[in-house]
Parts: structure tokens; sequence; C-alpha cells
């Protein structure tokens, strides 16, 4: 498995993911159905790929960068990073820049060797594997709140 494999189905899916993000007005980046709001769903993607850069890829995170969603949205609390759309939009660019790096960068015979990580051990490929359904996973979240949810302080 080589980068040029991988990338047409990265940038794929990382090109619709981020078509849906940019064009969603700001004021749906509150919106939300329990405690994660589309706008931190966002944040989380693009901090997840950092993260995956870092662990799998050898990668390390760009200096300043501060990881908020990690301990899930009751810790990361109504931030205002959450709210900024052209601010989402940017870090979500930037962390697919990050990780299509890291991707190209991987020499062809680590894609198969397998990386401890704190989630565990797993080949770069099964990384890949990961983030493809995890942004696929939070793009249904979004499309669903974005259906169902109220603006704040309405009744459903």
């Amino acid at each position: 498995m080589t980068y040029s494999s991988v990338a047409v189905i990265w940038n794929t899916l990382h090109e619709r993911f981020y078509n849906m993000a940019s064009s969603l007005p700001e004021e749906a980046l509150g919106l939300r159905i329990g405690p994660a709001s589309i706008g931190y769903m966002l944040r989380h993607n693009a901090e997840v790929e950092y993260l995956f850069s870092e662990w799998f890829f050898r990668r390390e995170l760009p200096p300043g960068l501060e990881i908020l969603t990690s301990r899930g949205p009751a810790a990361g609390r109504d931030r205002g990073e959450f709210a900024d759309r052209e601010g989402l939009l940017a870090l979500l660019r930037a962390s697919n820049h990050h990780v299509t790096e890291a991707m190209r960068e991987l020499p062809d015979e680590a894609w198969h060797v397998p990386v401890d990580s704190p989630m565990g051990a797993s080949t770069p490929l099964e990384a890949v594997s990961r983030l493809l359904y995890h942004t696929g996973l939070h793009a249904g979240q979004i499309s669903l709140i974005q259906k169902h949810a109220q603006p704040a302080g309405q009744a459903m």
C-alpha cells in the first residue's frame, strides 16, 4: 500500500466532509442533540486528524495547537472556538494538509508495520481506515443534528 493508493480514498472523503462543513451557516454550529454541538464535532474531527498524524505517522503536532476535545464534550464545554465558522474551516483545512503530508512522507514499507499508540497498536493503513470511519460517523451525526435539533432555548 502506498500513499497514492490511500490518497484517492482519503481526498474524496475529506473533500465531501469539508464541503458539508463549509455549507453550514454559523448559527448551525451551536445546534446539538446531547452534549456535543456541530461546532464541537468539526473541531474534534480536525483534532483527531492531528493526533493520528502524531501517533501513527510520527508527525509532530503544530506548535501552539491546543487539543480541546480529547476528553469528550462535557470537558470541552461551550467554547468560542466551537462557534467560529471561519476558524473551524481553517482548522479543517490545516489538519487535512497535516495528515496528508504525514501520509505522503511515510515510506511504502511502513504502511503495514504496527505502531503503538494511546489507542493500542495499529498499522498506519488501519489508522487511515479508522479516520475514514470516524469522519463518516461525525458527518452522519451532523446531518442528524441539523434535521432534529432545535436552536438553544426552544423546546424540542
